[in-house]
């Protein structure tokens, strides 16, 4: 966990930020949360990002996935999603997200898939599947993010590894 991901972004999405002097895969990842919780992003594209977390060391005391840990999961991708969306020049922010538990899984990886439902100038909305190794659906979520233009203080907090040339 916390080592440097490689996550298959689309081309065009690395080219725009790297014209702001930004290496958008040295600057992604799944946050300090995401990573202490084994999040693996496999793929990210504004109309799917599909990533797994271990459900080793993410249960509750009755050794099932925690459902804590699945949101989670769902608020990840769909931040991704949307940030994806709303491009370089817009940062996503998570207003909303609801979460149905369908079953519990006790072992194994779980795999998230988020696809749009609706995508705006002011917020993005993603459907997120949590399913199991045998591809039974173990949670349903829908994640709301608003979508609000960069400001001046969002630059600064780039970590240096994620500037081009140092800038």
């Amino acid at each position: 966990m916390g080592e440097q991901q490689h996550v298959k972004f689309p081309q065009e999405v690395i080219d725009e930020y790297a014209a702001l002097g930004v290496d958008l895969p040295a600057l992604f990842s799944a946050g300090h949360l995401g990573n202490r919780m084994g999040v693996q992003i496999l793929e990210a594209s504004a109309e799917r990002v599909v990533g797994t977390m271990p459900v080793e060391g993410n249960t509750q005391p009755y050794g099932l996935l925690h459902g804590g840990a699945s949101a989670v999961l769902a608020e990840t991708l769909g931040s991704v999603g949307s940030m994806l969306h709303g491009g370089s020049s817009k940062i996503a922010v998570g207003v909303d997200l609801n979460c149905t538990h369908h079953r519990g899984a006790r072992s194994g990886l779980v795999t998230g898939v988020a696809t749009p439902v609706h995508r705006g100038r002011s917020t993005a909305t993603y459907e997120i599947v949590i399913s199991d190794e045998e591809g039974r659906r173990v949670c349903s979520a829908r994640l709301t993010c608003m979508l609000r233009e960069v400001g001046p203080l969002d630059a600064g907090n780039l970590p240096q590894e994620a500037r081009l040339n140092g800038a």
